[in-house]
């Protein structure tokens, strides 16, 4: 059963895998049981489900992941909670038997996606530098021999853009293992994924979370960026001037991040998205073209 909301919205029954999260939800709602509560459903994939669970003006976040998608309460373990990171703040996780339900707080209905203003994407920078700031024990986790096997393994890369990658990309991403420490990437730092209350920011969908020493995250904010208009230029060196990083650094952790990003993405989807996100298999043939544009402006 759906209701209709003014504005386009769905009010929907929620889901029976609540059940698991039903304290934690009503205690941050202060509602007396599930009934009482409004659901919206906000995203609905093969491996993730996500809904505003709301009563009265009061509102949580309550998010059901499988697949890859398992890994936000692991990322929240890790990265999130001890380096204290712009994120929600998780109030409670519960383990199914095949998938993680996080119920996190409600840090605001707007995303960047549905206002992608300049000064947006500028606030985006900042809690970009924010996560990058903060200092994450551990080696990096997608390092240049592990960036070689991948690209060699994918078929739809092709033996010549996969020896280019090999030759430019490889090589690249093993010197920023000697210049500067693995620090947190998000792993889908993207307009849809940048949230804000009015006042402050956040980034929100931190399943795919890892170290890394390149700036994927500063890639796939200017990538999109770009797509709707705006100079990618100012963006970057806003990320320079707040981070306080040499610009040469940026530049080639921006470029290498690139790659790192299309040869994941790539990988994601041949492995699991065309089995959770059937449209996915659409993404090939762009993500291909625009990993051979990378790799030819590195330098």
């Amino acid at each position: 059963m759906r209701d209709r909301l003014p504005g386009g919205k769905e009010l929907t029954m929620l889901p029976g895998w609540i059940d698991a999260v039903a304290e934690p939800v009503l205690t941050a709602t202060q509602a007396t049981s599930l009934h009482e509560l409004k659901g919206e459903l906000l995203r609905e994939w093969g491996s993730s489900e996500v809904w505003r669970v709301s009563f009265g003006l009061r509102s949580v976040i309550v998010k059901r992941g499988s697949d890859a998608q398992a890994g936000e309460a692991a990322a929240y373990e890790r990265f999130v909670v001890p380096l204290d990171l712009p994120a929600p703040r998780l109030i409670h996780h519960a383990d199914l038997d095949d998938a993680v339900v996080l119920v996190l707080a409600d840090v605001g209905r707007l995303n960047l996606e549905q206002e992608p203003s300049a000064d947006g994407f500028l606030a985006a920078i900042e809690v970009l530098a924010e996560i990058q700031s903060r200092p994450a024990a551990g080696e990096s986790e997608f390092t240049a021999d592990q960036l070689a096997e991948l690209v060699g393994g994918m078929e739809p890369i092709g033996a010549e853009l996969a020896a280019k990658v090999i030759a430019t990309a490889v090589p690249a991403l093993d010197q920023l293992h000697h210049e500067t420490p693995a620090a947190v990437v998000h792993g889908d730092f993207v307009p849809k994924n940048l949230v804000t209350d009015g006042t402050r920011w956040a980034a929100v969908d931190w399943p795919l979370a890892y170290l890394a020493p390149h700036l994927s995250d500063l890639y796939t904010l200017v990538r999109d960026a770009a797509a709707l208009g705006h100079q990618p230029d100012p963006i970057v060196a806003h990320y320079t001037e707040v981070s306080g990083a040499d610009p040469d650094l940026v530049r080639r952790q921006l470029a290498v991040g690139g790659v790192c990003f299309i040869t994941r993405a790539l990988a994601w989807i041949i492995t699991e998205g065309t089995i959770t996100v059937p449209p996915s298999k659409n993404w090939i043939a762009p993500l291909v073209t625009e990993l051979e544009d990378v790799v030819d402006n590195l330098h």
